[in-house]
């Protein structure tokens, strides 16, 4: 089969979108099918992918989002310019991976190359777009997100959403097109063991120091500011208490804010991105327990990335976490509560044997999420869509907000 994708993200910007894509086309290959992804060109300054372009990713000339330094808008002229090399290729299926210049583009390409198109639905847009326009009413910003939902999603012959939550929610909103939920599933490098002690000797953290781990795009939607606010309680507690948050993301100035203000400096280590095949590796073995409070989560990669490398998680159950947690037995699922998570936190950092058991639990749970399988569930939704009518409906790009196209990260 042959598959073409669009995304307005991927490599070397770092996100749940990006992971997602080069995971699923990772499998396609595997399993004998050919791929090929169009998404923006990144300035050099941008830094490396996990890998070097294959021949299958052509590069679109972007500039930058206003409001937005971390992502990138695609000439649609330039997409427009590729039709007659993509008709060659003789695709099966067009795959759009996010809602942005690429959903409008993709129906462009889907209408001119008479393909059927499935979408993924990564972003939860209604709890995610006030945080970009808070000088708008929450509840115009709900409604808008529904009405850009029912609009994109009717645009297309399939939706596939990363969890049951998700799914529902989208048919609450009124989407009668087909709903598929299929998680991003793990491939086999997150499950090769990293080295905790590496990363706390490079990051001078003591080897015995107890530390507690965020991974994720430092965004508003993460709730990052919630689990900085359990360090004091925590402190009081555990006297050295480390949280460590690996990310970048807009809401960096003000977790750092909210950490001086609390008088925590100590006690919080921002670390940035890292190399996700090493050192992430590293930073995950490292922690002795994974944090996590996203309220918007549509999946939650990052809790299975935790769980592979043996780390017990302490998290709320949200939206796409639920399906993950639901029945995790290396996870303590609490309530989104001060009180909650601080007591499940340091009963799990005071004993030793419950981290062991926790520990030998996570890597079982985080088995059951092979990438491969979800990829091979991606076939049959492609196939069972190219008996459907190839997508007709005009594109306006004029529907699109002006928001931040900002996605989540593994999320």
């Amino acid at each position: 089969m042959r598959i073409l994708m669009l995304s307005d993200v991927y490599f070397p910007r770092v996100n749940g979108v990006s992971t997602s894509i080069q995971t699923y086309r990772d499998d396609l290959l595997k399993l004998g099918h050919h791929c090929t992804l169009i998404a923006p060109a990144y300035p050099s300054s941008a830094g490396a992918g996990p890998a070097p372009d294959d021949a299958d990713i052509l590069r679109i000339s972007s500039r930058q989002v206003p409001r937005d330094p971390e992502d990138r808008l695609m000439r649609r002229a330039e997409i427009r310019a590729l039709l007659p090399q993509l008709r060659t290729r003789r695709f099966d299926v067009l795959h759009i991976q996010t809602p942005f210049l690429a959903h409008y583009a993709g129906l462009e390409l889907a209408r001119e190359l008479k393909l059927p198109v499935v979408e993924s639905y990564h972003t939860y847009f209604e709890h995610y777009l006030h945080h970009y326009m808070p000088f708008l009413p929450a509840g115009l910003m709900k409604a808008l997100a529904r009405r850009f939902t029912l609009s994109q999603c009717g645009a297309v012959n399939a939706v596939i959403s990363p969890s049951a939550q998700m799914a529902d929610a989208l048919r609450q909103y009124g989407v009668a097109t087909r709903i598929e939920v299929l998680p991003t599933g793990l491939p086999p490098s997150r499950f090769k063991s990293g080295v905790g002690a590496r990363f706390r000797a490079a990051r001078g953290i003591g080897a015995n120091r107890p530390m507690l781990l965020f991974v994720g795009r430092v965004a508003f939607e993460k709730n990052i500011d919630f689990l900085i606010r359990l360090v004091p309680a925590l402190r009081a507690q555990i006297a050295e208490v480390l949280l460590v948050v690996a990310g970048e993301g807009p809401a960096q100035a003000h977790c750092a804010q909210l950490v001086r203000q609390l008088g925590v400096e100590d006690h919080v280590q921002f670390v940035g991105y890292m190399e996700r095949d090493t050192e992430l590796l590293d930073c995950y073995k490292a922690a002795d327990a994974f944090v996590f409070a996203s309220r918007t989560e549509t999946q939650g990669l990052v809790l299975l990335e935790a769980m592979a490398q043996g780390t017990p998680v302490v998290s709320t159950a949200v939206m796409g976490t639920i399906d993950v947690l639901r029945e995790a037995q290396g996870a303590v699922v609490v309530p989104e509560s001060e009180a909650a998570f601080v007591a499940a936190i340091s009963a799990l950092l005071a004993g030793p044997e419950r981290r062991v058991d926790l520990s030998a639990h996570a890597k079982a749970d985080a088995e059951r999420w092979s990438s491969l399988a979800m990829a091979r569930r991606l076939l049959k939704l492609y196939e069972s869509v190219t008996a459907s009518k190839p997508v007709t409906q005009s594109s306006s790009i004029s529907q699109l907000p002006v928001v931040s196209r900002s996605q989540d990260r593994a999320a």
